[in-house]
C-alpha cells in the first residue's frame, strides 16, 4: 500500500500507533490479536508504535492482578502520541489509557478509530449482586456509547455482535475487523477413529479460566451427561485454584504456547467454549485450523464461526453441543481448509488499514491535522514528515 501526497510524489506509508490497556505481559484475545496485526503492518513497511499500561505508574486491577490500571496517564501519553506523530490512532479499549487517548484526540481534533473487544456489561451481570445488576449494566452501557460514539471507525468483529451495538443504541460507523488463524503452527492430526470407538474422548478448552468463561457449566458436566470423557483445561486465570480443587479430576495444563498449545488442540477430539460473554473467540478458529469441532452455545462469536454442522454445533444445553459436535460430519481436513480459506491475519490487516486511511476529520486527513497543530499538549511541537 504506498500513499501519494498532494503533489503526486509517493509519500511514506501511514505510521499506526496503537494505544491499549490491554498489552503484555497480558496474555488476552486483545493482545494476541495487536501483536499478530503487528507483525502484518511491519512486513508491509508501516512503522507501528504500541502504548499500553508498562510506560506508566499503573496499579492492579482487584481481582486481576497481572491486569494493570494506568494512573493519571493524560501528561505523558500526548508526550508519547506527540513523539511518534501518527497518522492513524487505534485505540483499543476502554480503559484509563483509552479515554484519556480519547480526550486528547477530541481536544485537538483528532481522528482516533476503536474497537470493541470486551462485552462489559456481560461482565457485570455475571459479578454484581442481583439487585443492582440492572442499574450498573445501564451505567456501562451509557459509558461505552458515549466512549465509542465520538470515533470515525468502531471496529468489531462480527456481524451479530454489530447488531447488538446497534440494538444498544450505538451510533459511530461501523467496520469490520475478524481474526485470523497461523496455520503454519496451527494444523490437523491424522484423523482419529470415530468417537464410538473411543473410549474416552478429549474435551479441550483454551482460554482465560476466569468467571464470565463460564468454565463451571463445562467442568460440571459428567458421565451421565456425555459418557465417558476426558476434560482438558489449558490456560491461567484468577479461577484457576477455585476449579482446580471443585474439580480434581479434570487436567490443568496451566499456559501452553506455541508448538505445546498446537499440539493441545491435535490431541483433541472436541474444542469446547462455554463462553456467552466473548465477542469473537480466536481459540475458535485456531481449533478448527487444528481440526477440531467446536461444541459451544449459541451466542455472539460461536454463532458467526461455527455456521455448518461440519464444524461443530451449538446448542443452549452444552451437553447436547458436544454429543452432536462428537459425530460432526466432514473432518478434520475440511475443518482446517475452511479456516485457511476464511481466516487470514494479512487480509485483516489490510482491512484495517482501509478502514482507517478511508475517515477524515472535517477536511483534513490525519497527516495534514498533525501537522496543523504546533502544540499536540505535551509542551512542545508537533514533528512534520515531508
Amino acid at each position: 500500500m504506498t500513499l501519494k501526497s498532494n503533489s503526486g510524489t509517493p509519500a511514506s506509508l501511514p505510521r499506526i500507533l496503537i494505544i491499549s490497556d490491554a498489552w503484555e505481559p497480558q496474555v488476552n484475545g486483545v493482545v494476541r490479536t495487536y501483536k499478530h496485526l503487528m507483525r502484518e503492518w511491519r512486513a508491509m513497511g508501516h512503522e507501528v508504535r504500541v502504548i499500553g499500561p508498562a510506560e506508566f505508574t499503573a496499579l492492579s486491577m482487584p481481582g486481576y492482578p497481572e491486569i494493570r490500571l494506568a494512573l493519571w496517564p493524560g501528561r505523558k501519553l500526548a508526550r508519547l502520541i506527540a513523539q511518534f506523530n501518527p497518522d492513524i490512532i487505534h485505540i483499543a479499549v476502554e480503559g484509563p489509557l483509552g479515554w484519556a487517548a480519547r480526550r486528547y484526540c477530541l481536544r485537538h481534533g483528532i481522528a482516533f478509530s476503536t474497537s470493541f473487544h470486551t462485552n462489559f456489561p456481560a461482565y457485570i451481570a455475571l459479578r454484581a449482586p442481583r439487585a443492582f445488576r440492572p442499574m450498573l449494566e445501564r451505567v456501562a452501557l451509557a459509558m461505552l456509547r458515549r466512549f465509542h460514539d465520538r470515533a470515525d471507525r468502531v471496529f468489531v468483529a462480527t456481524r451479530s455482535f454489530e447488531a447488538l451495538l446497534c440494538d444498544w443504541g450505538f451510533r459511530a460507523p461501523f467496520a469490520r475487523l475478524s481474526r485470523g488463524v497461523d496455520t503454519t503452527l496451527f494444523f490437523p492430526a491424522p484423523e482419529k477413529p470415530e468417537p464410538s470407538k473411543v473410549d474416552a474422548p478429549t474435551l479441550l478448552y483454551v482460554g482465560r479460566i476466569a468467571p464470565e468463561k463460564s468454565l463451571k457449566t463445562f467442568l460440571s458436566l459428567d458421565e451421565q451427561a456425555l459418557g465417558r470423557h476426558r476434560k482438558v483445561i489449558v490456560g491461567d486465570g484468577p479461577a484457576l485454584g477455585e476449579l482446580q480443587r471443585a474439580f480434581p479430576d479434570a487436567e490443568f495444563c496451566g499456559k501452553l504456547e506455541g508448538n505445546a498449545l498446537a499440539d493441545a488442540y491435535r490431541r483433541a477430539d472436541v474444542f469446547v467454549f462455554p463462553s456467552r460473554t466473548d465477542t469473537f473467540g480466536i481459540v475458535l478458529i485456531e481449533a478448527l485450523a487444528s481440526g477440531l469441532p467446536i461444541a459451544a452455545h449459541d451466542a455472539p462469536g460461536p454463532r458467526d464461526i461455527v455456521t455448518d454442522p461440519s464444524l461443530g454445533a451449538l446448542d443452549d444445553d452444552l451437553a447436547c453441543a458436544i454429543r452432536h459436535a462428537l459425530h460432526a460430519p466432514g473432518g478434520r481436513d475440511a475443518r482446517a481448509a475452511h479456516v485457511k480459506a476464511t481466516y487470514d491475519w494479512h487480509s485483516v490487516a489490510q482491512a484495517f488499514l482501509r478502514a482507517n486511511t478511508g475517515y477524515r476529520t472535517g477536511a483534513r486527513t490525519m497527516r495534514s491535522t498533525f501537522a496543523a497543530h504546533t502544540d499536540l499538549g505535551a509542551g512542545s511541537p508537533a514533528r512534520t514528515r515531508g
